[in-house]
């Protein structure tokens, strides 16, 4: 009786397994040869288990043809080496202010901690990734962020200097370029530089967005650490477009944080990506739902 039972099980998750390859077929091939850029932040790049799980679907990917990219941010990691090294953390609606010492921090952590992180972890899952920042090989031209006073009633200029924090002038596709044909894993830092030497801080969305369509990706996803876009009743939105969105914003549901999030999807896939992905990175192998199967786990945004 017992072996009957294992017998059924064992054919169970068989028929389990033929039907996930059977759905991820038509993906498979549709998105052989095109490239996806992956932001990748939040509770996927602290819990273990998802950095695991990440890895393995960026290999798999890989794999099967597609050419993942990799944009990751830091600011938790950021954050924790300033409180070690006693330095104060500042932050002004929202953007943290980065004086030449914070610089120095955030070059050392994002251009080297976490992102030797990520490339060992796709390496352990046996793809073969390289990390770089976007500085090398002039990636990231990069602008001083001019940032508008939006509280008026503090005491601050109109115009409010956050130090080193930048804005992407400009993407130099050419190492990428490189890297993809030569079957490399490209894991980018979001530091870049501007043209008279002086590095930046920029936002890893931002940048992802700017990669995406500089490269022009079929897809940009942006890892969060939410469900994706939920209206008011909490109900996750997806099948978003330019039009939908703006009323969305108008009618109080995209706010706050999700906002310059969904601005930034949106502007990517009106400059020639084919569609944006607010992805819920809490969830287990998130990228490869997303990409993979007929649901997915997140909002998706097209032109």
């Amino acid at each position: 009786m017992r072996a009957q039972q294992t017998m059924n099980l064992n054919k169970e998750q068989a028929q389990n397994i033929a039907s996930v390859l059977t759905e991820a077929l038509p993906y498979i091939q549709r998105f052989s040869g095109k490239t996806i850029v992956v932001k990748y932040g939040g509770n996927a790049m602290t819990d273990e288990g998802l950095k695991q799980g990440f890895a393995r679907d960026i290999v798999l990917m890989k794999l099967v043809g597609m050419n993942p990219v990799v944009v990751h941010g830091g600011g938790p990691q950021i954050g924790d080496l300033l409180d070690r090294v006693g330095k104060q953390s500042e932050f002004i609606q929202g953007m943290r202010v980065t004086d030449t010492e914070t610089m120095d921090i955030v070059e050392m952590v994002l251009g080297g901690l976490v992102n030797k992180e990520i490339v060992n972890l796709i390496h352990q899952a046996g793809g073969n990734a390289v990390g770089l920042t976007g500085k090398d090989g002039n990636l990231i031209c990069a602008t001083k962020m001019k940032m508008k006073n939006l509280a008026p009633e503090l005491d601050a200029p109109e115009i409010i200097d956050l130090g080193h924090v930048g804005e992407v002038g400009q993407i130099n596709t050419k190492v990428l370029d490189m890297l993809i044909q030569d079957d490399f894993i490209p894991v980018i830092a979001p530091v870049g530089v501007d043209k008279e030497g002086q590095s930046y801080n920029i936002n890893a969305d931002l940048v992802a967005g700017k990669i995406a369509e500089a490269l022009h990706a079929e897809k940009l996803m942006l890892l969060t650490n939410t469900a994706g876009l939920l209206d008011k009743q909490g109900t996750l939105l997806t099948g978003l477009n330019a039009e939908s969105v703006d009323k969305l914003v108008e009618d109080g549901t995209i706010y706050g944080g999700m906002l310059p999030k969904i601005q930034c999807a949106l502007e990517a896939v009106q400059n020639g990506v084919h569609s944006s992905h607010i992805v819920d990175g809490r969830v287990e192998h998130a990228v490869m739902l997303e990409v993979f199967t007929d649901e997915g786990v997140g909002t998706l945004i097209t032109a």
